[in-house]
């Protein structure tokens, strides 16, 4: 079967409204890479609620949950397990509800309309497939793996009719036709970037991609969705990781790997509007907003060695979650996680969330 006939069985993405998910009360959900656990955080008291013993659940020690991502409705969550070959999905209670197989998963993207999970690669595995993977999210069915011609596909957004993704190896970034499966490639230019992960605004207008080995950020234009367009770079602290636009799309929160700090930037005009340091950063990851936007939460991976020596180095401590105010960019809690927290993941907050008014705290 075609890609495009593929893409067309699944249909529309069916869901509760978004209305359900505060009334079922979202959780955050953290991997921690080195214990083969997930922590599971309450956003509404900044706690952790439990820890998801992967091992107990008939997973090797070597598992290595890397990413999460949260269905809008709050009622499914996936993860991926780089050293297990699986994507699994749970249901609202933690309980694995079915899986796919796939080799050295890595990060992924839940399409907001189409039944759709696009996964890319681990950075881990030293030459993983160049493929881009197409899971229907309703019964975990690898449809496809499309061909992305460069070496270590890993940062990865998808929207309309559109998955994009980068390579860690090579300045390159590619748009996949959701419908045709055309690759079209695009070069980009400068030192080595080490293009580690997208964020995709609100309204679909930039993609933006953390280049953490020349420290900044590249901003692309989606004005033509099939054709990603240099804007702009932004030079940051050191090691740039993953990054998340605001539900209203005013903001930019990038964690700084390398520098144990974590930036905010004014999308209007592109400029860094506060850097957060902080004794419980170390080496931050990954960043997802809490449902109702007013904390954004922070994993930090405490890991022996580089930027990524994920091979033959044990974490140095457990790692944390920490929870920053938005409004006042103030860290008001750090939760205790396991070794080498690295994805985080959490129902993604609506412009409504958050009401009319800009909130100026948390309290």
């Amino acid at each position: 079967m075609s890609l495009i006939h593929r893409l067309l069985v699944t249909g529309a993405l069916v869901g509760a409204p978004a209305a359900v998910a505060a009334q079922q009360a979202p959780r955050m959900y953290v991997t921690n890479q080195d214990d083969a656990t997930i922590s599971v955080i309450d956003p509404a008291t900044n706690r952790v609620e439990t820890t998801i013993d992967l091992q107990r659940l008939g997973y090797p020690a070597s598992a290595k949950p890397h990413h999460a991502v949260v269905e809008p409705d709050g009622q499914h969550w996936y993860a991926t397990l780089i050293g297990a070959g699986k994507v699994l999905r749970f249901d609202r209670d933690n309980r694995v509800v079915d899986s796919a197989s796939l080799e050295v998963p890595g990060l992924m993207a839940l399409h907001p309309t189409r039944d759709l999970l696009v996964v890319a690669r681990s950075m881990s595995a030293v030459n993983p497939p160049r493929r881009l993977a197409l899971i229907r999210r309703s019964d975990m069915e690898v449809l496809d793996e499309v061909d992305i011609f460069f070496p270590r596909p890993h940062a990865i957004a998808t929207s309309g009719d559109y998955a994009y993704v980068a390579s860690l190896g090579v300045n390159q970034l590619a748009s996949v036709s959701l419908d045709s499966g055309t690759v079209q490639l695009v070069d980009v230019d400068g030192p080595q970037h080490t293009l580690t992960q997208f964020a995709l605004s609100p309204d679909r207008r930039w993609l933006v991609a953390t280049a953490s080995s020349s420290g900044r950020i590249l901003v692309f234009s989606l004005a033509d969705p099939a054709t990603p367009a240099f804007d702009r770079e932004v030079p940051l602290e050191a090691g740039p990781f993953e990054s998340a636009f605001t539900a209203d799309g005013r903001h930019l929160v990038v964690t700084n790997l390398d520098a144990n700090a974590v930036t905010f930037l004014d999308t209007r005009t592109w400029a860094v509007e506060a850097v957060v340091k902080d004794s419980a950063f170390r080496q931050p990851h990954g960043v997802a907003f809490g449902p109702d936007g007013r904390y954004v939460y922070v994993s930090n991976r405490q890991q022996g060695g580089g930027i990524h020596d994920h091979e033959g180095h044990k974490a140095m401590g457990a790692g944390n979650v920490v929870a920053i105010c938005v409004p006042t960019h103030a860290v008001e809690a750090v939760m205790p996680v396991g070794h080498y927290a690295a994805g985080i993941g959490g129902v993604p907050p609506t412009p409504s969330a958050r009401g009319a008014v800009e909130p100026t705290s948390c309290r």
